[in-house]
């Protein structure tokens, strides 16, 4: 019986058992269910903020969050220097200093090696020390969560952006090893001047490696995470000083330095050697960035650029420039800036000056600066005349003149009464040019100019005859390409490519077919007039000893620019002296500073070029001042007395209607084109104010006739 009990006790107990999960399997399911079905938008939550916050397995690291660095390299591969985001070398925990790495632990994260990702109790105590002062004076944030902020995210402070910032630092722990995490900190970490990382703030404020630090240098530039542009030692230094100083007494308090070693470190503050940013070469870097945007604009990681700029060249623009403007008697007479801009045969940069100081002023002389080119723009005049007609030998009456009311002057009031085209330009006659320009048509010689490459705004107004219009000297200078490159365009540029750091290649510069915008002849032309220029005429002081060279002077009203653009058979490089705030200097104009910048330059940079003459035709015959003159002199007296004897007078200029430049090559092959001609200027008034001239009825010398000396430009 009691085994009987016993038996039935077991089955009663495995019945009520079985009774019982047979009832509660219904609830069981239902909960699974539901629990099952709420995980679905939970993972899918999840999924997204995964997704949202966290980077993806390729992510870089050593570039992400900040503006690509970009190391710019000289045309023969040189180092010029750096723009964007300013790196230094990768710095290895191992090689440094002890108090280097405990500096930067004992003052922003004394934890590190034994929380998470994030600090709980550093955030309570910053909470509560942030609650008594009434205002954040202290942060709870981990070296992790600094380097997160660093990387990824922006510097607002939202609960969501602190979301964020806890998922990434225990992201970021999660994928790196504590070592990994301090040694990317410190090579990413910025520190103010526009550097990243210790080894470029060591470099910048006492240049040197950090594996030289001392120990007070350490400490100031452990002290600037908390605020790198407010206490960055160069434009604060006590600031950056009382900050170290508090570094040192936390290396203290955590027992890493002892009392004696920190009194010693904080009674001798550390001295600056900062690096040197006035360098020669930093207003072209500044160009070649804002080319590299224009050409890579989605650019989005560390690069090397090569450049088309040629060391030598550019030390010798150096020099030429402060040799001859940082000067007492270029004080004196009140030139206190210059620039100059030179390019190769392809239209590369191969120097630029924008200042005479980039530590000063990063503001590009160059580039940037639009000023009245004034004398300088009248090639592009003579251009327009040649292409319609006229030639260097076409003879004018070099007088006063008046045009809509404008009475324009020379020189000193200096007439040169009848001369030719040629001595026209070499002694930068303004009645003259402004002759020409009426005669010529004003919408044709800025159609001209545009045709070269001027684009800036151009009036058709009488003064465009003498540049009264603004246009920065790279322009100016590049729009002399044509005449000493046989009448192609050249295309201004500075990269020649453009490569990840892996050495991918980005952008390389296409082989750029120039095209042609004068016929070869006019080019020829203009050079035999441009050398007139250097060799007769204002441009004297700018002959290079040993090599052809041609060029314009170029000065504005009340001596406010002064300017040089000239060429030789390897370089076209342009001057410009003045005043930023266009103040008037003493009587410089382009015949003197500028012509003799442009020489100092030209002849240094051609030490180790070989002579060459500046590229012509096999056809063409160069100007021979002597025999030319003779013969034309005789051929214009020729056509004189047949007009007086006769009546006869040949047209000096045919009906010219420009339709392009097909139509100025086709019309330049007719042989019937006239040449020595008396320019007619019987559309002209007189200057009444001058006694005894009369109105001229055919072509007569009328005005002060003067022995040609020379004249302002």
């Amino acid at each position: 019986m009691k085994a009987t009990a016993k038996a039935l006790g077991r089955g009663g107990m495995f019945a009520f058992r079985h009774l019982r999960l047979r009832y509660l399997a219904a609830p069981l399911a239902v909960a699974a269910s539901t629990a099952l079905t709420l995980s679905i938008p939970l993972l899918a939550l999840n999924a997204e903020i995964a997704r949202q916050y966290f980077p993806t397995d390729d992510i870089d690291l050593a570039s992400a969050g900040r503006q690509p660095n970009i190391l710019i390299l000289a045309a023969d591969g040189t180092e010029l220097g750096m723009r964007g985001s300013e790196l230094g070398e990768p710095v290895v925990l191992t090689e440094l200093p002890p108090f280097v790495i405990d500096s930067f632990l004992a003052t922003e994260d004394r934890n590190f090696f034994r929380h998470p990702g994030f600090d709980p109790f550093a955030m309570l105590r910053a909470a509560m020390i942030n609650y008594r002062a009434g205002t954040v004076v202290q942060g709870g944030s981990t070296i992790t969560q600094q380097l997160v902020k660093n990387l990824f995210l922006s510097g607002e402070q939202t609960l969501s952006r602190k979301f964020e910032e806890l998922h990434l630092a225990l992201w970021l722990e999660a994928r790196l090893s504590k070592e990994e995490i301090l040694e990317l900190y410190l090579n990413r970490i910025y520190l103010g001047a526009n550097t990243y990382g210790l080894d470029a703030a060591s470099k910048a404020y006492f240049s040197k490696p950090p594996e030289e630090l001392t120990l007070a240098e350490a400490a100031l530039i452990a002290g600037l995470p908390k605020a790198p542009s407010k206490l960055a030692p160069h434009a604060n230094y006590e600031g950056a000083v009382a900050r170290s100083r508090e570094v040192i007494q936390n290396l203290v308090e955590a027992g890493r330095v002892d009392k004696m070693t920190a009194r010693m470190a904080t009674m001798f503050p550390p001295e600056l050697h900062l690096k040197d940013r006035a360098d020669g070469a930093g207003y072209f870097m500044d160009h070649v960035a804002a080319e590299l945007l224009r050409e890579l604009p989605g650019l989005d990681q560390d690069v090397v650029v090569v450049t088309t700029l040629q060391p030598g060249v550019q030390k010798a623009a150096e020099r030429a420039v402060s040799e001859t403007i940082e000067t007492e008697a270029a004080l004196a007479k009140g030139a206190e800036q210059a620039s100059l801009i030179a390019y190769d045969r392809e239209g590369g940069i191969a120097a630029m000056i924008g200042g005479k100081s980039y530590r000063d002023s990063q503001f590009n002389r160059a580039t940037q600066a639009r000023r009245q080119p004034g004398s300088a723009f009248k090639p592009f005049i003579f251009l327009a005349a040649l292409e319609n007609g006229w030639d260097q030998d076409t003879v004018l009456v070099d007088q006063p003149v008046q045009v809509d009311g404008w009475q324009p002057s020379n020189y000193k009031e200096r007439y040169l009464g009848a001369h030719r085209m040629r001595e026209a330009l070499a002694r930068s006659s303004n009645t003259a040019t402004v002759q020409i320009t009426e005669a010529v048509g004003r919408d044709v010689v800025i159609d001209t100019a545009r045709r070269l490459g001027l684009d800036s705004g151009m009036a058709p107004h009488p003064s465009i005859a003498l540049g009264v219009f603004e246009v920065p000297l790279d322009e100016l200078t590049a729009a002399y390409l044509p005449f000493a490159h046989d009448g192609f365009a050249s295309k201004p540029h500075s990269i020649v490519e453009v490569r990840t750091r892996k050495g991918e290649l980005l952008f390389e510069r296409e082989p750029f077919a120039a095209p042609r915008v004068i016929s070869t002849r006019s080019a020829e032309r203009m050079t035999d007039l441009l050398k007139s220029v250097v060799e007769t005429g204002t441009g004297r002081a700018a002959q290079v000893p040993g090599h052809q060279v041609a060029g314009k002077t170029g000065t504005t009203n009340e001596w406010r620019d002064a300017w040089f653009v000239g060429y030789s058979a390897h370089l076209t490089a342009g001057v410009w002296v003045g005043n930023d705030d266009n103040r008037a200097m003493n009587e410089v104009s382009g015949a003197t500073y500028p012509a003799r910048i442009w020489r100092s330059f030209m002849t240094a940079a051609h030490e180790a070029m070989e002579a060459a003459p500046i590229p012509l035709s096999d056809g063409y015959e160069p100007y021979d001042p002597n025999m030319w003159q003779l013969s034309r002199t005789y051929d214009a007296l020729y056509d004189d007395l047949m007009f007086r004897a006769y009546g006869v007078k040949r047209r000096w200029r045919p009906d010219f209607v420009y339709d392009g430049i097909g139509d100025i090559l086709a019309r330049e092959r007719d042989p019937g084109r006239v040449e020595g001609r008396v320019a007619d200027n019987e559309s002209y008034r007189p200057n009444q104010g001058i006694s005894g001239q009369t109105v001229p009825r055919g072509p007569r010398v009328t005005g002060k006739v003067v022995p040609p000396e020379g004249g302002q430009d």
